[in-house]
Formats: structure tokens, C-alpha cells, sequence
């Protein structure tokens, strides 16, 4: 059995996500799931739509006041490295290229 190697521990957390994409045609996209789990470096979210391996996408995710003490926006820009497979929750795992941490409630479009 391989085994994975991680940089950084992952934090099982479900929360409503909000990722943002441009189509090869340059068309803006976007789309509302869930996290599965959030690292340092990288996050797992649960969709329902395919995208490309390697396309840069924005996420926006609303943490709550129960894990931050006040609530504050996770507004991410990274790359998409993997599709989960046929025996996965739907989903894609990014790669976390930048990412701020705002006020909660501050502007809802990050692209």
C-alpha cells in the first residue's frame, strides 16, 4: 500500500465554500459546495463539476466565530492538482497559491 507523504495536517472542516474559475473561453464561473478539509498549504472541496487539472481558480470560505472567536473570510487563489475519483465524494483538491484572511462579510467577489 503507498503511502502519502504530507506537508502540513489536514483539518477535517465542512463549511460552505464559494470557488470562482475562468472557462478556457475566458468565461467567469462559478460555483457553491462544501469543504471536506483545509491545510496550510492546500484545501479539498466538494463540488459537483469537473475542471481541469492544473486550472487557477479563487475560493472564498466563511469561518465562523466558533473556530476564529469572530467570524472572518479565508479568500484563497490557488491551482487545482487533483479530481477525486469514481469512489470519492465529488470534489477537487487545490493547491493554495496565496490566501488572505478579511473581516467577515467583506467583498464577496474575489476575483
Amino acid at each position: 500500500m503507498a503511502r502519502e507523504h504530507r506537508l502540513s495536517a489536514r483539518v477535517p472542516l465542512k463549511l460552505p465554500v464559494r470557488v470562482w474559475w475562468r472557462t478556457i473561453n475566458g468565461k467567469s464561473q462559478e460555483v457553491e459546495g462544501k469543504t471536506g478539509n483545509i491545510s496550510t498549504n492546500g484545501i479539498f472541496v466538494m463540488i459537483r463539476r469537473r475542471l481541469r487539472h492544473n486550472a487557477p481558480i479563487s475560493f472564498l470560505v466563511d469561518l465562523p466565530s466558533e473556530i476564529t472567536r469572530e467570524p472572518v473570510q479565508l479568500l484563497g487563489h490557488g491551482r487545482i492538482v487533483r479530481s477525486s475519483g469514481a469512489r470519492e465524494a465529488p470534489g477537487i483538491a487545490v493547491i493554495i497559491d496565496e490566501y488572505d484572511i478579511r473581516p467577515g462579510g467583506a467583498s464577496s467577489e474575489p476575483m
